[in-house]
Parts: C-alpha cells; sequence; structure tokens
C-alpha cells in the first residue's frame, strides 16, 4: 500500500504514466507526430512529450480531442483512458509539502512513492529512505541556512514520511549502495551516527532492502561522478526512471541508452562493495569506533 491506504499501483503518478504511455502508443499507431499534435491541441510539442511521459496531467477536453485525432472509437476504450485521466489528477500526499518542493523535487517524491524496485548509490551520504530522523535534521540543518525553521520542520516530515514506503503492505525492493565515507562523515555528531549506523545494520535485515556499502579500498569505480537513483515503474515494461541530483537541479534521464549505461554502472558499483554480509561487519565496525567517541 502507498499513503493513506492507496496501492502503489492506483497512485496518480502511475495512472499518469500508463495513460501517457497508451496515447503514444495511439499517436504513433495514427502515424502523427508530437508537433502535429500539439497544433491541434494549440499548445507545444513539449506539453505533448510530457503528458506522454506521465509528467503532466491531461484536460478532459484536450483528451478526448486526441482520441479523435487518433479515430479511438471504442467507447470503452474512451471511458477507460478518461478514468485514468481522471484518477492523474488527483492529489498526492506530498503536495501538502508544496511549500518546500520544487516541481522537480515533487516529481521525484511522486515516482519513488510509485516505484517498485528502487537502486540508490549514495558515495558520501545515508540514502534518504534510510535516514534517521537526528540525521535529516542535522543535514538540513547545516545543508539549508538560508530555510526558516519551519522549512526545515517541514523537509524533515516530508523526508520521514517518504519512509513509509519501505514498510507498506507492497513494498518496492531497494537496493542500496552507500560509500564507508558515508558511515564516517560526522553528519550530526557521534550520537546521532551511533543511532544511524544501528538503523542501517536493523533496516539490512528486512526481506526488501539489500544493503550493500563500497569500502575505501574500492578505489576507482563507475560511481566516481557522483550519486544516482534507479526507479522502476510497476508497468508492464518495468519502465525506468534514473535521477542525477545537484545542489541546485535534479535531471532525469530516460532515454534507452541513458538508462542502460546507469543501470551497468550499478551493477559494476554492487559489483565492487562488500557483500551484505560483509557490509554488516564495516557498519559494526564503524558503530565500534563511534563508541570510543564522545557525543
Amino acid at each position: 500500500m502507498g499513503r493513506c491506504g492507496v496501492p502503489a499501483d492506483h497512485s496518480p503518478t502511475v495512472r499518469r504514466r500508463r495513460l501517457g504511455a497508451e496515447l503514444r502508443r495511439l499517436r504513433e499507431q495514427s502515424g502523427l507526430t508530437a508537433e502535429q499534435v500539439g497544433e491541434h491541441l494549440t499548445c507545444h510539442a513539449s506539453k505533448v512529450g510530457r503528458i506522454e511521459n506521465g509528467r503532466s496531467g491531461v484536460r478532459i477536453l484536450d483528451l478526448r480531442t486526441m482520441l479523435d485525432l487518433y479515430e479511438v472509437d471504442d467507447s470503452r476504450v474512451r471511458e477507460a483512458l478518461t478514468a485514468l485521466a481522471k484518477e492523474g489528477k488527483k492529489r498526492g500526499w506530498w503536495q501538502q509539502y508544496s511549500d518546500v518542493l520544487t516541481t522537480a523535487a515533487a516529481e521525484y517524491v511522486s515516482l519513488e512513492a510509485a516505484a517498485s524496485h528502487i537502486k540508490d548509490f549514495q558515495p558520501i551520504l545515508v540514502p534518504g529512505l534510510l535516514q534517521t530522523e537526528d540525521y535529516v535534521q542535522a543535514l538540513m540543518d547545516g545543508g539549508r541556512p538560508d530555510d526558516t525553521s519551519e522549512q526545515i520542520s517541514m523537509r524533515v516530515r516530508l523526508r520521514m514520511e517518504r519512509q513509509n514506503i519501505l514498510s507498506g503492505e507492497a513494498p518496492p525492493l531497494l537496493w542500496a549502495v552507500v560509500g564507508e565515507a558515508a558511515l564516517r562523515n560526522q553528519v550530526g555528531g557521534p550520537a546521532t551516527m551511533r543511532h544511524q549506523i544501528k538503523a542501517l545494520l536493523e533496516v539490512s535485515g528486512k526481506p526488501n532492502v539489500t544493503l550493500q556499502v563500497l569500502p575505501f579500498t574500492a578505489g576507482a569505480h563507475p560511481g566516481v561522478d557522483g550519486a544516482f537513483t534507479v526507479l522502476s515503474m510497476p508497468e508492464q515494461d518495468e519502465q525506468e526512471v534514473i535521477l542525477v541530483e545537484a545542489m541546485t537541479s535534479s535531471l532525469y534521464l530516460e532515454a534507452e541508452q541513458q538508462v542502460s549505461r546507469y543501470k551497468f554502472a550499478f551493477n559494476h558499483i554492487r559489483a565492487a562493495a562488500a557483500s551484505p554480509s560483509q557490509s554488516r561487519d564495516l557498519l559494526r565496525r564503524a558503530l565500534y569506533d563511534y563508541r570510543d567517541l564522545g557525543d
């Protein structure tokens, strides 16, 4: 289940993506380009692309125009696609945090909430889905100097609520590779890190979570350019999205060649990382070292 008891495959994001994929298929079947469809809708081709990628909802009037253009006469098909369009326009739980969520960040949270598989590589920080509240608070306090205390509190609540997907009725499969630097970087101080590492040891035992540590001794690897996440959507073709994060922006990649490159990189990174059991040993070693430090 997703938030508020809504299954992931019933989420607005998944419905929009399913509708978009079907509209793309119908457009291509009709031999029309996105530019031609945009002319009929009196909009730019990029809007048609956003609808087909599931990143934008579609007005019912525009949907009817598109279905007429694609010569879709079957009333059952039209009704089913209209239902998807209506479901796709519903508000997601994350929209209550719109004051601190950029459009790109909201898109990521919506995709994450709908994903069936998540592969996450984080070289210097604990992955967001595995962070403790104290760790998140320390990250926000140090990394958001321009935010008000209320904005920081909202960001902390948002981060913690995102983690609910891992304990729902149908949780995604998370495969996280964490750089050893993330265990040694004293975010919030020794006490916070002890709590965080204990939490990582606990979550590593969950059946839907695989956690590996990439040790310093791994040397050069395909992830030296930084963190990235691979999200697989619960659709028939398991459509995948790559997120590459930067300080002021997020880059989403969906082209087959780009997705393949990052999946290839992740496979090499996890091959270079310590095994899950060896990773737990590295976590215990880091925890032991923090016990010798004051708070």
